[in-house]
């Protein structure tokens, strides 16, 4: 028997309040029903909304050992965001991703299933590859963030369909490893882990999945997944 792996979640939040019970609900379905060991990290920074009250019936309802919280003072941004959670992290696979459901956590099972196929080092979500696709983005959108892909692409050849991406899937030592080697600390950050982690020579594949905009002010969630959720919700909240 191979030995059981734990997948470490970080969230980094800022004013999520509405949209953190959804996502870890979410989580927790996926990785229960992948009968997978796991743990969210929020990592809250100073969210003015009431995120950290959320998080911490969050924590109630699913325990310590799922819903680690580890606020910051203030918005210090993404990259120091990662640096931050990585330090509680327990587990040996470490998944970085949006809160704000940009990201779907139902395509994590795939990402670990392709992981563990060819034991790459990362695997990153895809949105121009395969039936990758993104809704809610106006075309001049959707140009653009190609356009930025295809330039990084052509100019850093990283050989990674979506080098922007931040869905990703990292064994956590070579998480580590990358982000101690990365400068950037905004929105290039992504991408700079991603070019880097290749120089080091570290194996990388690509799982497609579908990019969503913003969960508030307009749902993009299925109208069966919301009644499911609030089903799943209504019990937890009768547990705690």
């Amino acid at each position: 028997m191979a030995p059981k792996h734990k997948y470490s979640v970080i969230l980094p939040t800022y004013n999520e309040r509405r949209n953190l019970p959804i996502i870890t609900w979410l989580l927790n379905k996926t990785f229960t029903e992948n009968k997978l060991d796991w743990e969210v990290v929020i990592v809250d920074d100073g969210s003015p909304d009431g995120t950290q009250e959320v998080a911490l019936q969050l924590q109630k309802a699913y325990g310590p050992s799922h819903i680690v919280l580890k606020p910051r003072a203030g918005k210090l941004g993404l990259g120091t965001a990662y640096v931050h959670g990585l330090q509680f992290a327990t587990g040996d696979f470490v998944i970085i991703m949006d809160a704000d459901f940009s990201h779907h956590p139902k395509f994590i099972a795939r990402m670990i299933a392709v992981q563990a196929e060819g034991d790459y080092d990362i695997v990153t979500g895809t949105r121009y590859a395969g039936d990758g696709g993104v809704y809610g983005w106006d075309l001049k959108r959707k140009l653009v963030s190609r356009g930025a892909n295809l330039f990084a692409d052509t100019v850093l050849r990283p050989g990674v369909s979506d080098l922007t991406g931040s869905f990703r899937l990292y064994k956590k030592e070579v998480l580590k490893r990358v982000i101690q080697s990365t400068e950037s600390k905004g929105y290039t950050f992504q991408m700079e882990m991603m070019v880097r982690a290749k120089a080091m020579g570290y194996k990388v594949a690509g799982v497609p999945i579908t990019f969503v905009d913003r969960l508030y002010g307009e749902s993009k969630l299925g109208g069966d997944e919301i009644v499911e959720y609030a089903k799943g919700v209504l019990g937890l909240w009768l547990k705690v």
